[in-house]
């Protein structure tokens, strides 16, 4: 049930028309469908789905353990509850590249990125990860690149080379994805404005930067990244981050005195939260529930 205006072909027609206007696109991470509709609510330009985010809501480390029917479940989810385009985090393809570019085309996202990591991967800003070969990951991005229907789906290739190999491979690296059909690059953990700027320098594609907190990269503005020709930036995990930080906090005063009578300002109000799931349109009289259920998304 949603009341969007766009289907998911006006919605990559839009994301690709932004883009060409190089201005940097603000992408911040929602772990649920309600916090999807805050993020259209405040006015960013996209929605980022976070598989470590996905894991995280799970329980489980982000050690490719989830499904690609869990992620693309959820990120269906997500993504539908908003007219602003959905990127999602695709890990290493799940085993099955070109099963994967056609689940999230089908499901409605915009963009989908792969990583060059073995199966077996790790969150992009912790050490010890393990890489593919460049040889290996040029066949999966062709594969990705074949296997959409929509042009306007986004192939985004993530390289984690940059803490295994270093800068100058990560360079090579870029230009042979480039050359292999990756619209947009995903450089991970550049560790500062130095190296976001090495990249930017040596790559001919649109460029994604990842301002994850409490990782490797130095935290940049939106204008920094901008200036420095990036045309797209993720917060992943920091919606997460400040929910579940708030959580802890709350439970642990509700532990301690008993009620909750001393957090009710920390909370969203009751009126507020019925006005971002748009209670009244669904409270209309002589609308049905069925007249608010879409195709394939019941």
């Amino acid at each position: 049930m949603h009341f969007t205006k766009k289907n998911s072909s006006e919605k990559r027609i839009d994301f690709k028309n932004q883009l060409k206007k190089q201005k940097i696109l603000r992408f911040p991470g929602a772990y649920n469908p309600l916090t999807a509709k805050l993020i259209a609510k405040i006015g960013f330009d996209g929605v980022y789905i976070s598989g470590g985010v996905m894991s995280n809501d799970l329980g489980i480390p982000d050690i490719g353990l989830t499904t690609l029917k869990e992620v693309s479940y959820r990120a269906n989810q997500i993504s539908r509850v908003t007219d602003l385009p959905s990127i999602v985090d695709g890990d290493t393809g799940f085993k099955n590249c070109a099963k994967t570019i056609e689940i999230f085309e089908n499901f409605g996202l915009s963009g989908c990125h792969i990583e060059d990591q073995i199966d077996e991967k790790r969150c992009g800003h912790l050490d010890n990860k393990e890489i593919i070969s460049t040889e290996e990951m040029i066949k999966k991005v062709k594969t990705c690149v074949n296997s959409r229907k929509d042009k306007n789906f986004l192939i985004i290739v993530r390289t984690d080379a940059n803490i295994v190999e270093g800068i100058d491979k990560t360079i090579n690296r870029i230009k042979a994805y480039e050359d292999a059909g990756a619209d947009v690059i995903f450089p991970e953990a550049m560790k500062d404005e130095k190296e976001f700027e090495q990249i930017r320098q040596n790559s001919k594609t649109y460029l994604l930067a990842n301002m994850t907190e409490f990782g490797k990269s130095k935290i940049l503005s939106a204008n920094q990244l901008e200036n420095l020709g990036y045309n797209i930036v993720i917060y992943p995990v920091t919606t997460q981050r400040l929910a579940m930080k708030n959580v802890e906090d709350g439970l642990k005063v509700i532990f301690k005195d008993g009620h909750q009578n001393n957090i009710i300002d920390k909370m969203q109000t009751r009126k507020k939260l019925y006005e971002l799931v748009e209670y009244e349109k669904y409270n209309t009289p002589d609308k049905k529930i069925t007249d608010f259920k879409t195709e394939g998304h019941e």
